[in-house]
């Protein structure tokens, strides 16, 4: 189990029976993130210009008592947006991955604060929906070993759908082999 650096070990949440370590293949391995489509140096861009854009109606008013008065107002809105981008990268960090095995299907959610939720069942116990009439278009589900967890809410629909599609595929896999 990953410890973050510095901190307590994670929270761990495991349905089904115990979590063991596998060593073998399985028939279907996909490890799902968010889009993210703004990188470091987009950021660096973005703040650069966002910086500049607040400060250009000050070179006007520039060394009067209105300038002085604008300042702190105009730092709290970049000090806002940089907070809010931080706080939404961090959001960004959590991870699912799913496995499928011939005898197991576990996905493995990591949180964005370090806690890990695991769920595990059997394939010929798993069904997948994808719900139509909620309020997220295509909202996908996986059920067994009495719970149902959502996966892939972070996608784009068309991912959901595509994603939906290979576990079917991948689970009629599993069970043939």
């Amino acid at each position: 189990m990953e410890h973050t650096a510095g901190g307590p070990p994670p929270a761990v949440v495991v349905s089904g029976p115990q979590w063991r370590e596998r060593r073998d293949k399985p028939v279907y391995d996909v490890t799902l993130w968010p889009n993210q489509s703004l990188t470091g140096q987009g950021l660096i861009w973005f703040l650069g210009i966002s910086a500049g854009f607040l400060i250009l109606p000050l070179i006007g008013i520039a060394g009067t008592a209105v300038f002085w008065g604008l300042i702190p107002f105009l730092a709290l809105a970049f000090g806002g947006m940089w907070l809010a981008i931080r706080r939404n990268r961090a959001n960004l960090r959590i991870t699912e991955e799913l496995k499928i095995w011939r005898d197991e299907v576990r996905v493995e959610r990591r949180e964005p604060g370090g806690q890990i939720l695991r769920w595990q069942a059997e394939p010929l116990r798993v069904r997948i929906k994808l719900h139509k009439d909620q309020r997220i278009e295509d909202y996908l589900t996986l059920s067994g070993s009495g719970r149902e967890i959502e996966l892939g809410a972070f996608l784009a629909p068309e991912e959901r759908v595509e994603l939906a599609e290979e576990i079917e595929a991948a689970l009629t896999r599993a069970i043939r082999a």
